[in-house]
């Protein structure tokens, strides 16, 4: 009897020693392959429905589709016409100014609050949450209620003709000069604190020893922050350019729930030239050749901001 179990009690005993070279094998297989098992649907699902749909709006640029797609290729007869629109040169304009004064407002006073808030001042953190409590409330409610206060006949004007300042007027939402301006209040005033979040994280995250040696040797404040911190928060500069300029060319729904693009159209922007014309006027190859000017001019942004950071990053990398 035992002779016959010895074989398989031999084996037994043995089979163990492969176990360690196989789990290793399979943690090998693993690490290998599941992070792209992971990712892959968050790839496929990007190449489909952002590349996808680019590739599908550049094609129908180049068609004469109206109502409905036509795939068939007429070449660049729309970017023609839309280049030819007085429409969407004042959308251009406008979008110049909104994107120029939104950047450089919400720069300012998010970096003036971030180094205020880094004095260690009291009630920093109810002074950070009220900063912030802008960026929780959607571009929609924003647009509302920035509505409802530059209103003439509801809002500040109101109020200030109530509390018997007759001759203050204060009319920008219905003057077709100044209503792009009113867009760039509200859109400041939505967006500064979130800047001011982050230039604060990019202070905070400075040596302290740097400051204190500057301080020994003489250095005020103002100049310790001119000549060593703000330079210090380039990244964070290159980070806050490319999310405001982001949201100021894909600027939508702020402007129609403030302004809907008026008076008339002097607070057009690119985003409702395209809406509306592909969706409300039935021109869609039109609106799919606005839609790629606006990736161009995405890329026109972003591309020398890459570049800019890029070589930076390499410069430091060499000292």
């Amino acid at each position: 009897m035992s002779d016959h179990t010895l074989p398989y009690t031999a084996a037994a005993v043995g089979s163990p020693s492969h176990t360690p070279k196989q789990q290793g094998r399979i943690a090998a297989i693993a690490d290998a392959w599941l992070p792209r098992l992971v990712l892959s649907p968050t790839i496929i699902l990007s190449l489909v429905f952002v590349y996808g749909f680019i590739a599908v709006t550049a094609w129908l640029s180049l068609t004469n589709s109206r109502l409905l797609p036509n795939y068939e290729i007429s070449g660049f007869n729309q970017y023609v016409a839309l280049f030819g629109l007085d429409r969407w040169w004042v959308a251009a304009a406008n979008l110049g100014i909104f994107g120029g004064l939104f950047i450089l407002f919400c720069l300012a006073i998010g970096l003036t609050m971030a180094i205020l808030l880094d004095q260690k001042i009291r009630a920093e953190g109810a002074l950070r949450a009220v900063y912030l409590y802008p960026m929780a409330l959607s571009f929609i409610v924003t647009g509302a209620a920035w509505k409802w206060i530059l209103n003439p006949g509801l809002g500040l004007e109101k109020m200030m003709h109530d509390w018997g300042f007759a001759n203050f007027h204060f009319d920008w939402l219905v003057n077709s000069d100044f209503s792009i301006y009113t867009v760039v209040i509200a859109g400041v005033w939505q967006s500064s604190g979130f800047v001011m979040a982050l230039f604060l994280a990019g202070l905070r995250g400075i040596d302290d020893s740097i400051i204190k040696a500057a301080m020994v040797d003489g250095a005020s404040l103002p100049t310790i922050y001119r000549r060593i911190v703000i330079p210090a928060l380039r990244p964070v500069f290159f980070s806050v350019l490319l999310v405001l300029a982001h949201i100021a060319i894909k600027s939508f729904d702020l402007v129609m729930a403030l302004t809907a693009g008026g008076p008339g159209t002097s607070s057009d922007l690119p985003a409702i030239f395209m809406y509306q014309f592909s969706f409300s006027r039935g021109q869609l190859g039109l609106g799919a050749a606005s839609a790629m000017m606006m990736l161009a001019t995405v890329l026109a942004v972003l591309v020398p901001m890459m570049y800019l950071e890029t070589k930076g990053a390499q410069r430091d990398k060499g000292h």
